[in-house]
C-alpha cells in the first residue's frame, strides 16, 4: 500500500543562497512598495472624484495599504535575521508530498518519521 507523506525540504545557507534569498526578499519588498504607491494614488484619485461613498472605500484602501506595510515590516525582519544567520545553517524552505510504500510487518514509527531533504546550492545533499 502507498500513502502520502509530508517531506520537509531544508536549504543549507551558503554565500550563494544567502545572496539569492536577500535578492528575493528585496524584490518582494520593492513590489509591496509599488503596490502601496498605486493604492495611495488610487485613493487620492477617488477622493478627488467624490463619486463613491468615501468612508467605506477609503477604509478598504487604507486596510490594503496597512496589509502591505505589515508584510514589508515582516520582510525587513527576515532580512535582518538572514544577516545574523551563520553560513551552514539549515533553513526550512518548503514542504512537499511524497508517496511512501508500507506493508504488513513494517515498524510504523520508522516508516512514518519526518523525512527531510537537504539542499545545498540547488543540489540535493542528503535525504534523512
Amino acid at each position: 500500500m502507498q500513502i502520502i507523506q509530508t517531506v520537509v525540504v531544508k536549504q543549507i545557507l551558503t554565500e550563494k543562497s544567502k545572496k539569492k534569498l536577500f535578492n528575493h526578499y528585496e524584490a518582494q519588498k520593492l513590489q509591496l512598495q509599488r503596490e502601496k504607491n498605486q493604492l495611495q494614488f488610487e485613493l487620492k484619485r477617488i477622493d478627488k472624484t467624490k463619486n463613491f461613498s468615501p468612508g467605506a472605500l477609503k477604509n478598504h484602501y487604507e486596510k490594503e495599504i496597512n496589509k502591505r506595510s505589515e508584510k514589508e515590516k515582516l520582510l525587513e525582519f527576515q532580512i535582518e535575521q538572514l544577516h545574523m544567520l551563520p553560513l551552514g545553517s539549515e533553513l526550512k524552505e518548503k514542504e512537499v508530498q511524497a508517496l511512501v510504500e508500507i506493508k504488513i510487518g513494517d515498524i510504523w514509527n520508522e516508516q512514518i518519521g519526518q523525512p527531510t531533504i537537504i539542499i545545498k546550492d540547488g543540489i540535493i545533499e542528503d535525504i534523512r
